[in-house]
């Protein structure tokens, strides 16, 4: 086989791998905002203990297509992580990132497991609930992230891994962020979930009362954050592309901005008509795009020559 068509086929396997599981987590998004996590009862992995459930109902089928969907994603990641040991050496990134999606997948079907077999789906409103979904958020960012990393540095095998510390201090600030900002608004789409509103009124209303469920009163915190951290993230996409202005580096950026305007836009809508199911799934993809963005920023800018001070001095 030749090396060069077998690193391609791989990449475009790795990136189609991400976009499933783009597709998984917008499913189980789907499970969360209708109610059905208990549409499989508390077994796992079997639904209702059989394999394939027999007349299911609605809440049923939407868990039993999530939990299989979940169940190819793993044996995708799976094929990835031995196919990307046997076609790259040690120590190559492709390889190292293959190797962490592995490792988040079987974190992600754990997380996902705990929730069911603990009982912490449909109406439950527990604080231990809201903690596991916000680990779960915070598993399947770095999921996405190391398929991400995968794809990328798949299909661009001789770059390498250099960053200055000013890059370091963008990139660790942004990412620590947006790993916040993603997991108030799991914590968030639950509380609209579990605690509907008939209007914006009545929302704010029971978001600012002392009397009102912990899972109210945070959710005025999201959008606070979501500029806040949106603002952090735009301007550290400027300074990375401001020190290394590569074609790779500013259609990353671009995108990074885009998405940032995306959200927000979509964040406003989703607050104005209350949290329905359609938007919140399209808020919760924009935000999984933002954060793939920033990755391929962050290895772009890893990747392109060093910057230089006003002396000529190159600081990577």
């Amino acid at each position: 086989m030749n090396q060069q068509g077998g690193r391609d086929r791989f990449g475009s396997f790795a990136w189609a791998v991400l976009a499933f599981n783009l597709g998984v987590i917008g499913w189980g998004a789907f499970v969360r905002a209708t109610g059905s996590g208990a549409g499989c009862g508390s077994h796992w992995p079997l639904c209702n203990g059989q394999v394939f459930p027999r007349a299911p109902a609605v809440e049923t089928l939407i868990e039993f297509v999530h939990r299989a969907s979940s169940g190819m994603a793993l044996v995708l990641v799976a094929i990835l992580v031995v196919w990307g040991y046997r076609r790259f050496p040690r120590g190559a990134l492709a390889r190292r990132a293959a190797g962490w999606s592995g490792v988040f997948i079987l974190t992600e079907a754990l997380l996902g497991a705990g929730l069911v077999l603990f009982r912490l789906v449909a109406q439950d409103a527990s604080a231990t609930r809201a903690v596991s979904v916000a680990l779960h958020l915070a598993n399947t960012y770095l999921l996405l992230g190391a398929l991400c990393l995968t794809a990328w540095w798949a299909t661009h095998p001789d770059v390498g891994w250099g960053v200055d510390r000013n890059g370091k201090i963008w990139m660790t600030l942004a990412g620590l962020g947006m790993l916040l900002l993603g997991m108030s608004g799991a914590v968030t789409a639950l509380g609209d979930t579990l605690f509907p509103v008939e209007s914006l009124q009545q929302g704010l209303l029971q978001d600012l009362s002392a009397s009102s469920h912990f899972l109210q009163r945070v959710r005025v915190l999201h959008p606070l954050l979501a500029i806040l951290i949106g603002i952090l993230v735009g301007v550290g996409a400027f300074e990375l592309r401001a020190r290394r202005d590569t074609p790779n580096v500013r259609r990353a950026s671009l995108a990074v901005w885009v998405l940032i305007a995306g959200q927000w836009a979509a964040g406003l809508v989703n607050l104005a008509l209350l949290a329905p199911i359609g938007i919140q799934l399209l808020h919760l993809l924009l935000s999984d795009g933002l954060w793939i963005a920033w990755v391929i920023l962050c290895a772009a800018y890893a990747a392109a020559p060093g910057d230089t001070s006003p002396t000529g001095r190159t600081l990577a």
